[in-house]
């Protein structure tokens, strides 16, 4: 089971990872549109604007290698975390307004099916972070 884990995950993630990035750079103004319109202030629509793209690529990237697939796995916890906790509050009724600004498939789930979404590939990204990082501690002793 750790094996499928160790090979499957980092695939579906770089997968997941790339698909989310390369929608939003080719859907750029309406990505910007969309998360101006987002119930946060300008000034952070404006960093996610040019930081998300570029984190879930290099994400993508991190978990391609051996070397670096543990960076990866890391990352990606913080990711999928952070927009969960995102997608929470937006069900939770915190914000006053809360359009989504996710492309391409995703777009057709609604609040609930998306946080289901992001619940499932944290729980496989914590999971196998958590086999790699058991392998590690072993190899070095």
């Amino acid at each position: 089971m750790k094996a499928i884990f160790k090979s499957t995950v980092p695939p579906l993630l770089v997968l997941l990872f790339s698909y989310a990035a390369f929608s939003k750079l080719f859907t750029f103004s309406a990505f910007d549109q969309q998360l101006h319109n987002q119930a946060f202030p300008g000034w952070l629509a404006d960093f996610l604007l040019y930081f998300l793209i570029p984190a879930e690529i290099v994400t993508a990237l991190l978990l391609c290698f051996k070397r670096t697939v543990l960076i990866g796995l890391l990352v990606s916890t913080v990711l999928l975390l952070a927009f969960t906790a995102y997608i929470s509050l937006v069900l939770a009724d915190y914000f006053s307004k809360a359009p989504c600004s996710c492309g391409g498939v995703l777009t057709s789930l609604g609040w609930k099916s998306h946080l289901i979404f992001n619940l499932v590939f944290t729980a496989l990204t914590i999971t196998s972070l958590t086999i790699h990082l058991k392998q590690e501690v072993r190899d070095k002793e």
